[in-house]
């Protein structure tokens, strides 16, 4: 379960990224609720949700030519510093009691330029830590390092909000970051050659667009995760609207149900990696990603805090199978010089669209509701997948 974190540098660079995770979780809840108390809007908090992600939908293809020319250990210094800037300005604004929903968006749009350049350079650089051999562990370790923070984040974000406040949350955040960097500074010798090219970037981002279209299979993958973001994981940015108006749950509900998605997260990346490099992975990816759907649409029916709880497993288990899966195969598929690229395309429609389902989400949950809108999600989500499945047959043999 645990042989990639026999590799020296990817042990470093996990556990680092672990404790930092942790506190992006607790300034992610705070911020929900922080964004919520001020506005009591769904709306403003898809909005919130759209600009944070904003920048990756248009920047991040760049990050991925970057990270195929630059040392990306380099990179993800420079990021990791920023992302711990500007959790101490939202810090310090917030206890300072002059914080406005304006500064929250330019914070959270900072956030998301930062990570454009980010996550193309983590994604590919843990093939580089580890070798091809390791790969699905390497991946399904990293999520569980990320499910881990869902659960502890959250659940620590409950308390510290009734402790110490939501300034006090932002401040542990910006604090974790140090761990992550201390990690990266101790990590020698990562990284494979960069792609020796001496083009324009725009010809290096064609070349890696005319690669997607040209293999299918690999389209195909990056199209699923596009429908996921942009109409599945919206339903996270709903969560402080349905803890209050559909639960009746409060700060405390919501963080344990975002814990709740986090444990079925966790379980679902933990069983991945007892895995090996096992063949047809294709039928669990439409597998999962069919449960996915059909798990929103049981939880847009329910008004139950328990039902609520065991569908956020099921939800929060089956949609990391289906994309810890889709990012194994593309990291196996795809050669090492576009691999940076690859995964930009990877990022783009993981957390590039989201914006758009983030402001698609909130702008609908203000006039429909809620449940409904969570309903819409999974519907349209199940009617994609089946589609893939009936057209698309190859994918099932991957």
């Amino acid at each position: 379960m645990f042989s990639s974190l026999k590799v020296k540098n990817f042990r470093l660079y996990w556990f680092g990224m672990l404790i930092s995770l942790i506190g992006t979780w607790i300034q992610s809840v705070a911020q929900s609720w922080l964004v919520f108390h001020l506005t009591d809007s769904a709306f403003l908090l898809g909005l919130v949700g759209f600009l944070g992600a904003l920048p990756i939908f248009l920047l991040s293809l760049f990050g991925g030519v970057l990270a195929d020319r630059v040392n990306k250990r380099d990179i993800l210094l420079f990021t990791q510093n920023a992302f711990m800037v500007l959790a101490f300005i939202l810090a310090i604004l917030t206890q300072l009691k002059v914080i406005t929903p304006i500064q929250i968006m330019v914070i959270a749009f900072l956030n998301g330029l930062v990570m454009a350049f980010d996550g193309p350079a983590r994604q590919s650089m843990v093939a580089e830590l580890v070798g091809k051999q390791h790969i699905l562990n390497a991946i399904a370790l990293n999520s569980a390092a990320f499910n881990s923070a869902r659960i502890i984040g959250p659940a620590l974000a409950g308390i510290l909000i009734a402790g110490i406040g939501m300034s006090g949350c932002f401040y542990v955040n910006g604090i974790s970051f140090i761990g992550v960097i201390v990690a990266l500074l101790f990590i020698k010798n990562h990284t494979a050659p960069k792609c020796q090219t001496q083009g324009h970037i725009l010809k290096d981002l064609a070349e890696g667009l005319k690669f997607i279209r040209r293999e299918k299979i690999i389209l195909v993958l990056i199209l699923m995760v596009g429908i996921t973001s942009l109409f599945g994981i919206s339903y996270v940015i709903l969560m402080p609207v349905f803890a209050e108006h559909v639960l009746n749950a409060g700060v405390r509900g919501l963080a344990m149900l975002m814990s709740s998605a986090g444990i079925g997260a966790l379980a679902a990346a933990l069983l991945l990696a007892r895995m090996t490099n096992f063949k047809h992975k294709g039928k669990l990816i439409i597998f999962s990603s069919m449960v996915f759907s059909v798990g929103l649409v049981l939880l847009s029916l329910t008004k139950s805090y328990i039902f609520s709880i065991i569908t956020l497993m099921i939800i929060g288990w089956s949609s990391v199978t289906a994309i810890s899966l889709i990012n194994n195969s593309l990291q196996i598929l795809v050669p090492d010089n576009f691999r940076g690229r690859i995964m930009s395309a990877f990022m783009f429609t993981f957390a590039g669209v989201m914006p758009f389902g983030n402001l698609f989400a909130g702008s609908l949950a203000q006039l429909i509701g809620v449940s409904k809108t969570i309903f819409l999600s999974g519907i349209i989500c199940l009617s994609f997948f089946i589609f893939v499945n009936i057209v698309y047959s190859g994918l099932r043999e991957i």
